[in-house]
């Protein structure tokens, strides 16, 4: 009998631990972390600076990569077909919420997905594109950082015809295919009918149409205004030969394109708001919806001139304007 009994106990405890065996299997296991979708529009070289912003900012805020959050990085490479299957991608891994920038990636990830966060760290007019109810209350699933480009639209303009006062005749440059472009375009129209400009704008909406649109520009501009979407950036350092090649005076919307040889720049710090597009996905993973959180606006703007390239159009820049600028690369 008490042999018996003794086997009982043994059984019991055997089929007890057995029993505990998956738990502990199960407790084990890692958990799946937090996983972020980073749809860069162009290379990983020429998204390095804002992407390391964006993660540094992360890190400032508890997130780790690879500790307690997992980045997931695709690269569109300026090409606009590559947009959709990215996007794809990441509503098939499941990932927690979708970061990117400019309208046309914005687009293609609201289109492949109405239910995980989208956050945009730029797009030129959320709300005038279509992409947000309003900057106080987005609404659905896409929140971030404006640009506000068309507002400074006219203050680029300016800027341009302070160091080349005799231009008359202005080309604009950029993605036809980018929705946002339109909008820049109007207002750039309506501050050039001020200042006595006349517009030509050529046709580009591929990397190949580049090069027909400088040559179409031949003895028809003076100065070029350029509206420069990930399809342009993902070319800038050969758009910017092309540019000295015309000779013509350009000014762009971020420092990217004065530090490859660009003439000048005025616009937002991006670095500052890929930054700030940390904060927002910080936010989400705690459990904040992305159509409650508001969109913010630029608070940083910086003018930047290259006096190399200054020299080498043969343009004199006034010391008034040199003084004003954040800063001068020579």
């Amino acid at each position: 009998m008490a042999s018996y009994i003794a086997r009982r106990k043994f059984l019991a405890t055997l089929l007890g631990g057995a029993a505990a065996w998956p738990l502990a299997a199960r407790a084990q296991q890692p958990t799946k972390l937090p996983t972020i979708g980073y749809l860069g529009g162009v290379t990983p070289a020429a998204d390095g600076q804002r992407v390391a912003s964006f993660v540094q900012q992360l890190h400032e805020l508890g997130w780790n990569e690879g500790r307690n959050v997992k980045i997931e990085y695709r690269w569109a490479e300026g090409r606009s077909e590559r947009l959709a299957e990215i996007a794809a991608e990441f509503v098939r891994l499941k990932v927690e919420s979708i970061v990117t920038y400019g309208t046309p990636a914005v687009v293609a990830a609201r289109q492949a997905t109405s239910v995980i966060p989208i956050v945009f760290a730029v797009v030129a007019d959320p709300v005038g594109t279509g992409l947000a109810a309003s900057l106080a209350q987005p609404g659905g699933n896409v929140t971030g950082l404006s640009l506000q480009q068309t507002d400074v639209a006219g203050k680029r303009l300016e800027l341009l015809r302070e160091i080349v006062p005799h231009l008359r005749r202005l080309a604009f440059m950029g993605n036809l295919g980018n929705p946002a472009l339109m909008l820049e375009l109007s207002e750039v129209q309506a501050a050039a009918r001020i200042l006595g400009l006349e517009i030509t704008t050529p046709e580009i909406r591929r990397a190949e149409d580049i090069a027909p649109g400088f040559e179409a520009l031949q003895d028809h501009a003076e100065g070029l205004y350029v509206e420069p979407d990930p399809l342009l950036l993902a070319n800038r350092v050969r758009f910017n030969t092309l540019v000295l090649t015309a000779r013509l005076p350009a000014i762009y919307n971020s420092r990217e394109w004065v530090e490859a040889g660009g003439l000048m720049s005025y616009g937002p710090n991006f670095l500052d708001l890929f930054r700030r597009a940390a904060g927002y996905v910080d936010k989400i993973l705690r459990g904040a919806k992305p159509g409650d959180i508001p969109i913010e606006q630029p608070t940083k703007f910086d003018l930047v001139i290259n006096l190399t390239t200054a020299k080498a159009l043969g343009l004199t820049i006034p010391e008034s304007f040199l003084l004003r600028a954040d800063e001068v690369i020579e």
